[in-house]
């Protein structure tokens, strides 16, 4: 979306709201000062978006066949990662952008501020919590300013990255020859490149957990039985709607009007759950939850304040970040703070409406383990709070109109990567930088290595990663050993040791950001490049003269 018409909008909006008040007779509402800050504040977040942009967007290719290439790059994915890192984009399994959120609901919005979810520079967003279509949007505008659709190959899935062979490199004996492996994906026929960025993200097809009772794939989401599915233990077999959490914008969504829905998991999937079902007319939902998450406030400060610890794990004084959140934020629902995880040992969920629903009534939350699904709806062993998932409890059946499974996505593969390039002990997410396999610098993993994370989805580490590649292709004395990059990863061990999940288990931004101010800090011959790098400043695309 466009900067201007942003503001246009908002201006229109806020036009309308005042007449609408001037109608009504409200004077009171027409000169409102809330009405006021609020629109001024937006006209303000559009100003600073566009500084940003005037600051770190990399300018758009004028003339992509007029470009003087200093290497090929193949990114694999075509979602928000892989968008942004792009040079061009050769692979993704699907026929169009997004990735993730091109497969989610349309209710399905940012947990975190639109200000920390700047996946590029360009990105220009009309709201703090704008949902899917607005994101999809933007992911689509920046695919086609840079000109990426003749680079994009859709429906095209990566089976094979090896490393090139003179076989393979037309004129050449040593494919090395520049002082690094380059890469033939597939059976070749877009050619040699010199670095593969692979963008798959940690989220790929919907997980669905097979739970007994549970009636076969042909029947689900149908309310009707499954005629080859016999009862069970006396128990029965399931005979209403079974949807996965990222289909509640399906069809078969509509049936949750009126109805008690039950949700599966209390993960980031299950909060979201809940809240579209109950927007879609849903009479009640009842959480299922077999261990406790954080949930922490959809605020920009406070959010980026969590991510400023520096540590990656629980810390001594940790706990008062804990304490502030359960008297503030879960103020009248303190039972569902987790007693035994810490804030920093998993990625929390961002929300704000979810613990209002547990409030209100609106969701019941009930701890416990999902033993099977019933004719009428789930058995659970009940728990108490203090408890942990597997301890015996009170077996309890709760009714169910639709059961909703929110039970995630699969991690998806790296199996089309050569073995070799994660050794033992350096496999996912135990890489250089948390993103560089420690073997080959010019395979780099952007967004697709890591398990748990406090901080943003801004552009400047998916920008950083890429702009490192890129200065490890052009200057060769910059670029790390594998000696040095398995000595990167130790040291982080060590410094992280005890950590739960282990050392790569959790970080968080500041982490992130320490790293990379690091790479530079250690190796004083890259500080050159730091300005580019950091900020894309000094290094732009030349062209061939005519």
């Amino acid at each position: 979306m466009s900067i201007t018409g942003v503001t246009i909008s908002n201006f229109k909006e806020y036009i309308s709201v005042e007449k609408q008040s001037l109608s009504h007779h409200d004077v009171i509402g027409f000169f409102s000062p809330w009405r006021l800050a609020k629109f001024l504040t937006a006209i303000l977040y559009v100003v600073v978006q566009r500084v940003i942009v005037f600051l770190f967007k990399p300018s758009s290719p004028k003339d992509v066949e007029k470009i003087r290439f200093r290497g090929r790059v193949a990114v694999v994915g075509a979602g928000l990662t892989g968008i942004s890192s792009a040079a061009h984009a050769i692979a993704h399994a699907d026929n169009k952008v997004g990735g993730i959120w091109a497969n989610v609901n349309s209710t399905s919005g940012l947990q975190l501020n639109s200000m920390l979810y700047r996946f590029h520079p360009a990105v220009i967003w009309s709201r703090g919590f704008p949902f899917r279509d607005e994101i999809l949007s933007e992911i689509s505008r920046v695919w086609r300013e840079y000109r990426l659709e003749s680079r994009t190959r859709f429906n095209t899935r990566v089976t094979s990255v090896r490393r090139a062979s003179p076989m393979d490199v037309t004129g050449e004996t040593d494919p090395t020859k520049d002082g690094h492996a380059r890469w033939v994906i597939n059976d070749g026929a877009d050619g040699i490149f010199d670095a593969v960025i692979v963008t798959v993200g940690t989220c790929g097809d919907p997980l669905w957990v097979e739970f007994p009772g549970m009636p076969k794939l042909s029947a689900r989401g149908t309310g009707q039985q499954d005629p080859k599915v016999e009862e069970d233990q006396g128990f029965g077999t399931y005979r209403g709607p079974i949807l996965h959490s990222s289909e509640l914008d399906s069809p078969d969504a509509s049936q949750v009007r009126e109805k008690t829905v039950v949700v599966i998991g209390s993960g980031a999937s299950g909060v979201e759950a809940v809240e579209t079902a109950l927007f879609r007319g849903a009479t009640k939902c009842i959480m299922l939850a077999r261990d406790d998450k954080w949930i922490i406030p959809r605020n920009m400060f406070i959010d980026v304040l969590i991510a400023m610890q520096p540590f990656g794990r629980e810390m001594p004084l940790s706990f008062l970040w804990e304490i502030f959140l359960a008297k503030w934020h879960y103020r009248g629902v303190q039972d569902l703070v987790p007693p035994y995880r810490g804030l920093f040992e998993g990625t929390p969920v961002v929300n704000d409406e979810f613990l209002p629903h547990i409030r209100s009534g609106a969701c019941e939350y009930i701890r416990g383990d999902t033993r099977r699904l019933t004719s009428r709806g789930v058995l659970i062993n009940s728990r108490p709070r203090l408890s942990k998932p597997g301890i015996d409890g009170e077996e309890r059946e709760i009714a169910a109109d639709v059961v909703v499974l929110a039970t995630g996505y699969k991690n998806p593969s790296v199996e089309f990567l050569p073995k070799d390039l994660f050794p033992e002990g350096y496999e996912r997410p135990n890489l250089y930088l948390q993103s560089f396999s420690t073997e080959d610098w010019s395979i780099l993993l952007t967004n697709s290595a890591y398990k748990n994370a406090i901080g943003t989805v801004g552009h400047f580490h998916i920008g950083i990663y890429t702009r490192i590649l890129l200065t490890l292709l052009m200057d060769t004395g910059a670029r790390p050993s594998p000696k040095d990059m398995k000595l990167w990863v130790d040291v982080v061990r060590f410094i992280k040791h005890g950590a739960t999940g282990g050392a790569f288990g959790f970080f968080t931004y500041m982490e992130l950001t320490i790293w990379l101010v690091m790479f530079h800090v250690l190796r004083p011959d890259r500080l050159r490049w730091l300005p580019f790098i950091m900020f894309g400043w000094g290094v732009r695309p030349q062209y061939n003269e005519l």
